[in-house]
């Protein structure tokens, strides 16, 4: 929201567990409930039956149960043993009897274990589905899970195919006391000393590892059986890639420790928590569904490509449930031409508000409805709607990006599907599956939607067509309700296959290996046919252009128009491999381009080291302190990288070694203001949303403070910079690290902490890894969505991210920051930075060259802080750093110097004064670095042209590195 730049200076959710009949569980914590294979057998004349359950504590025991018949009609004494110390208990299983063979799971529960500690397992673990084929066989699938907590569980599943309603065997294996990193299926610890249990058979095998000893671990998958093989939920989607697992994990969490103990921990943050229920854990602030937990909860979620607004008794229906709008890319509006621009370009263009074209509500819901949330996750939301505070009666939507059908989950209520567009026609047709019930809905506008019905009783729900603005169902209504817009005829076999099945959450995974990485994004999935249906999700353009083969194929023809991205076109897939095949990893501190990425070699003219020497110690010599300890973590960020990258360049280009740790000593002194936490305002530690804040909002009561950092605005802004400068301090000073890495890496799990696995901050606050960019906007509320205004500061944190790994040696990190930052170059490409062949904005539109700002609704070429077209270009630019010209590629920047900096033209660089005359010259050097540089030296340059962020001995070494020096 307020991104101003000023130029003066292991959980496996249970539901998945439990998807099948008698599948396996593991759930509880010290032994209070456990459920688990293999099944209990009758023999042929019910009189005997025998079974036996081995599964491991992590109090070095072995527990076995066997299970042997009573007469029939009475149910069975278990005897328990425990290998470790004897005891016996009872566990009282009932047992279908009558001289019929039969089968079911047991035991229920085990009274005696109540000191073996089983943790759930991760609950970010994403599922493919992998289709065996052949007969009845043996099948084992794994999943691998990060070693980084005590007493972590580690299930191997084995599946054997069994006659129908069976459950397959499970073994538990349990880990103590690991911080390991799992590939494929192997762990790696770093912890000498540690034990590791394993079971070969019934016998327990204890082994003491040593440093990179390897141990072998996979965790739970489920069967669903029935005479033949059917999809199987297997590893993660990641271990689906074709680089099989193999290179890094981009996705390890940071660090999963409390935050500095410097930083106050505090509740009570001005925005609370409104209608979020069922969550202790971080919650996020900067995602899609913000609006539905702020203020008066009116505003919409932006889906894509739909987008749901509680309608809260407007409209022509007057309806208090959740309206359903798509908007066509005819409805946009437009204006003014920007005359002064060639092509004379629409200054923005906006989607309407209010479009209630379906909306899934009830007869009850009224003026006393209330909606509440639960699960606030890295893709998805849980929202609620009920008659009233209390009532049992519900109306559940599971909200995630790229979903096909807005999914309504009825319980005991009668549905009321609405329209304030108006219905001209609704029909029911043939069932596309059994116990699935559909009706083609035709509007007033002319636009066709497609209503799925699934009761869970199977019964018909009867839709009658009351008025112009109401379709309603049955009384007292249990199921899910499935509501999609068709725009094509020819693609609504798309939608019967797909129905009765929807996505719940979503997960990204991802490994790199050299320059080539592969991520996922992938989901659980919910409805009647979640099992044997594939789900039908949405994707963006920038995600088309790198879909690996396999998922390529699984596009189709269905498209549907977004708001401010593009097209979106369905893909049949329950996840999604995705290929970014040229990672910067030669990317560092100098400047540098894409071309020549294999060669990271820097060589300065003996002219070009004299042109920087000239300025370089007078630049140094500046009061650091003075510029650096402000009232605003943004401008102190700035202040403190670009003394950073003035310090590298003098020691690493420039041949000033012993001036640049004169200068790098002062440097330490002002960054260890803030990693000791006594800046102007120190950082609060929130713990009601979970994550680092400014507390200038809390002193002062002024939301807008620091840009709105206390309300999560912009963190990826700010931060980003403390991670570019901690980046540079470490890399020339190792000491250093040791009183100051866990401040920054605490910024880096604020911004973008990678794992759920860190209970302390949620998973990527500002990166939206559907979308590919950030979002800058956090706990306000807009009618538009979130925003972000700076593309350039966006990939400056992914630049910080990488650069602050590679000096501390996190693998993960690193490889992590190289993929943000390619994922970045193709995501403003594809949205922000336009060229003309751009397709995916506007053609009315893409001769601004920059968006501006883009919300989820509207896109507006203009700034938070001024009109000047030099700002609006510019705030895509600042910071001109090595990392600009892999996301401002040469044919962008020469499109946009013609348009707007070019002699003549309607913003001639020349004319320029200030801070941005400065930037936009060091943009010029990625495809004129020559005149850059001669700007950069002139002899009576201008320290004006300079903005507080930036320095000239930098600038020159820029274009001159480029190719702008004088050979």
């Amino acid at each position: 929201m307020y991104n101003i730049w000023c130029p003066i200076l292991l959980t496996v959710s249970q539901a998945f567990l439990a998807g099948a009949l008698h599948t396996p569980r593991i759930f509880g914590v010290n032994g209070q409930s456990y459920e688990v294979g293999p099944p209990i057998t009758a023999n042929a004349n019910a009189q005997s039956y025998s079974s036996t359950i081995t599964f491991v504590d992590p109090h070095l025991s072995i527990q076995t149960v066997t299970v042997t018949s009573l007469p029939a009609s009475q149910t069975a004494a278990t005897s328990f043993d425990n290998q470790t110390s004897t005891q016996t208990g009872t566990i009282i299983s009932s047992l279908e009897t009558g001289g019929n063979p039969a089968s079911l799971p047991f035991p229920t529960s085990l009274p005696t274990v109540t000191s073996a500690t089983i943790q759930p397992l991760s609950s970010d673990v994403p599922f493919g589905t992998e289709t065996a084929t052949g007969p009845l066989s043996t099948i084992t699938e794994t999943i691998t899970l990060p070693l980084t907590t005590f007493e972590t569980v580690i299930v191997t599943q084995t599946v054997t195919t069994v006659p129908v309603e069976t459950t397959a065997v499970t073994t538990a294996t349990t880990v103590l006391n690991t911080t390991a990193t799992i590939n494929g299926t192997e762990v790696t610890t770093s912890i000498a000393g540690t034990t590791v249990l394993t079971t070969t058979g019934t016998a327990l095998v204890e082994t003491t590892l040593s440093a990179a000893t390897t141990v072998t671990a996979t965790a739970a998958t489920t069967l669903t059986t029935g005479g033949s093989l059917s999809n199987l939920p297997t590893a993660t989607a990641s271990c689906l890639l074709s680089m099989g697992c193999s290179g890094q994990d981009v996705f390890e969490p940071i660090a999963i420790t409390s935050p500095p103990s410097n930083i106050e921990q505090q509740g009570g943050h001005p925005v609370p928590r409104l209608g979020i229920q069922n969550t202790t854990g971080p919650i996020e602030t900067n995602k899609f569904y913000q609006n539905f937990v702020l203020d008066t909860q009116e505003f919409p979620a932006f889906v894509m490509p739909y987008s749901l607004t509680w309608s809260q008794g407007s409209g022509n229906a007057q309806s208090y449930g959740m309206a359903i709008s798509h908007i066509e890319d005819s409805q946009k509006s437009y204006g003014p031409a920007e005359t002064d621009i060639p092509n004379s370009p629409d200054q923005y263009y906006i989607n309407p508000l209010g479009i209630q074209s379906l909306i899934l509500s009830a007869a009850e819901f009224g003026t006393s409805t209330v909606l509440t949330t639960d699960s606030l996750l890295v893709f998805s939301a849980n929202v609620h709607l009920q008659a009233s505070n209390g009532s049992s009666s519900i109306l559940s939507m599971p909200l995630v990006q790229g979903m096909a059908f807005v999914t309504g989950q009825y319980v005991n209520l009668q549905p009321n599907i609405q329209s304030s567009v108006f219905f001209g026609s609704v029909t029911e047709a043939a069932q596309p599956k059994a116990g699935v019930f559909k009706y083609r809905i035709t509007l007033l506008d002319g636009h066709v939607w497609l209503l799925y019905a699934i009761p869970t009783s199977g019964v018909d729900p009867n839709f009658q067509l009351i008025s112009s603005t109401l379709l309603q169902g049955s009384a007292n209504w249990y199921g899910d309700i499935q509501l999609a817009k068709l725009p094509d005829d020819s693609m609504e076999y798309l939608y019967d296959d797909a129905a009765g099945t929807y996505p719940t959450s979503g997960t990204v995974t991802g490994y790199a290996q050299d320059s080539k990485a592969q991520y996922s994004l992938s989901w659980t999935k919910g409805g009647a046919y979640s099992s044997n249906s594939t789900l039908l999700m949405f994707a963006l353009p920038h995600h088309l252009e790198s879909f690996d083969s396999n998922t390529a194929a699984s596009v189709t023809n269905l498209t549907l128009a977004t708001t401010t991205s593009g097209n979106s076109t369905a893909i049949i897939a329950d996840y999604w491999v995705l290929e970014e095949n040229e990672l910067p990893t030669s990317l560092g501190f100098a400047p540098w381009r894409p071309a020549n990425s294999s060669d990271s070699t820097v060589n300065l003219t003996s002219e070009a080291i004299a042109a920087i020497q000239k300025v370089s110690a007078t630049e140094a010599s500046q009061n650091m302190s003075a510029q650096t300890n402000l009232n605003s973590m943004y401008y102190s960020g700035k202040a403190l990288s670009k003394f950073a990258q003035l310090v590298y360049t003098m020691h690493d280009l420039a041949d000033q070694e012993d001036l640049a740790k004169t200068a790098l000593l002062e440097l330490e002194s002002c960054f260890e203001v803030f990693s000791n936490n006594q800046q102007i305002y120190p950082l609060l530690y929130d713990t009601d949303w979970k994550g680092l804040v400014s507390s200038a909002s809390y002193v002062t009561g002024n939301s807008g403070d620091d840009f709105g950092n206390s309300y999560y605005n912009d963190h990826h802004f700010h931060y980003g910079y403390f991670l570019h400068a901690a980046a540079v301090i470490g890399y020339l000073d190792p000491t250093w690290l040791t009183n100051n890495k866990d401040y920054v890496n605490a910024l880096a799990r604020d911004v973008s902490n990678p794992s759920s696995l860190d209970q302390y901050f949620p998973v990527f606050r500002s990166f939206d890894w559907y979308h590919g960019h950030s979002w800058a906007k956090g706990l306000f509320s807009s009618g538009d969505g979130k925003d972000e205004e700076s593309s350039s500061e966006d990939a400056m944190f992914a630049y910080g991210l990488k650069m602050w790994g590679q000096t501390i040696g996190d693998a993960s990190m690193e490889a992590r920051g190289n993929l943000m930052l390619s994922v970045l170059a193709r995501s403003l490409q594809s949205y922000f930075l336009m060229t003309s062949d751009n397709t995916n904005q506007p053609a009315e539109f893409i001769g601004n060259k920059v968006t501006g700002i883009l919300f989820e609704n509207k896109v507006d070429h203009t700034t938070y802080f001024g009109t000047d077209l030099s700002y609006i270009q510019g705030i895509h630019m600042i910071p001109v750093m090595p990392f600009s010209t892999l996301t401002r590629t040469q044919q962008f920047v020469a499109e946009e110097w013609t348009t707007y900096f070019a002699d003549g033209a309607v913003r001639d660089a020349t004319n320029i004064t200030g801070g941005w005359k400065g930037i936009v010259y060091a943009n010029f050097a990625n495809i004129n670095p020559t005149a850059a540089y001669d700007f950069f030296t002139q002899d009576d340059f201008d320290m004006s042209w300079i903005d507080g962020g930036a320095s000239l001995t930098w600038y020159i070494a820029l274009s001159a590195v480029l190719g702008g020096a004088p050979s």
